[in-house]
């Protein structure tokens, strides 16, 4: 090991010129103007670009305030979305042509099934929620290897078995959070919220379906995989929320999503 360098008293000597340390003055003096040019340059695209407002906004605190503001953007689109049908639809009507007739006619008996008009009826109002803040809390504390804490909410899975095993017993018209669910909508997971149609929507979850109560009733014990959520419901260790009830009038508005579909296909 070398040893420590002696301290001078009198202080390091002063620097001695050479080429290099001149080339790296002469660096200094040209670089530096041009990084606060470009830094200028970089702070005007900015502002440009954000339009006056934060690139990076943090409007969102919470899952609440984003799912929030995702609903009224899709409410938003809905309604747009539903002008310009209705447009398409008067101008569609103003065509004098025998085909454009037929063709209307054969559209307007499929809005029905389609899910294109409103339906109510009796029916069923199951609520499903994730388990309380003590359930989660006793499963961290308690860190039980072989517990699984997704037992401790709920899925898309979950959800995707109920609203089968009502179409299953014959409902006329399911809804999810008032969404009218038709076959082209799709439930899926988004963090800790479920997405309809692409729109987020944390729980509890409410499914309204308008139909035999007696039937929809027998579907939903024969299904399997909502039987085992029950189960889960009712142990005391997981506590998943499950509530069912018979309603005199469920209410399922008719589905105002966009109605196209895209798929890829070989060439």
């Amino acid at each position: 090991m070398s040893p420590p360098h002696p301290i001078d008293p009198e202080g390091p000597a002063p620097e001695e010129s050479s080429p290099r340390a001149d080339w790296r003055r002469r660096a200094w003096r040209i670089g530096t103007p041009g990084v606060v040019l470009l830094s200028g340059v970089l702070f005007v695209a900015s502002a440009t670009t954000s339009g006056g407002t934060d690139l990076r906004p943090g409007r969102y605190t919470d899952l609440a305030s984003l799912t929030q503001s995702e609903s009224d953007n899709y409410a938003a689109l809905q309604q747009e979305a539903a002008d310009l049908r209705a447009e398409v639809e008067g101008l569609s009507a103003s065509v004098d042509d025998a085909q454009v007739r037929k063709e209307r006619h054969e559209a307007e008996a499929l809005r029905g099934p389609a899910g294109l008009e409103p339906v109510s009826g009796p029916g069923l109002r199951i609520v499903m929620s994730d388990a309380p803040e003590s359930s989660f809390e006793k499963a961290l504390r308690e860190a039980d290897p072989e517990f699984n804490l997704r037992w401790l909410v709920v899925h898309q899975q979950d959800l995707q078995a109920v609203v089968n095993a009502l179409w299953a017993g014959g409902a006329e018209a399911v809804t999810i959070q008032g969404q009218r669910i038709v076959t082209t909508t799709g439930i899926r997971c988004n963090g800790s919220a479920v997405q309809l149609q692409g729109v987020p929507y944390p729980e509890p979850y409410v499914i309204e379906a308008v139909g035999d109560q007696d039937a929809l009733l027998h579907a939903i014990d024969a299904n399997q995989d909502v039987t085992g959520f029950r189960a889960d419901a009712a142990s005391p260790d997981i506590g998943v929320g499950w509530e069912l009830e018979e309603e005199d009038d469920v209410e399922a508005p008719a589905y105002e999503g966009l109605l196209d579909l895209q798929a890829a296909k070989v060439q």
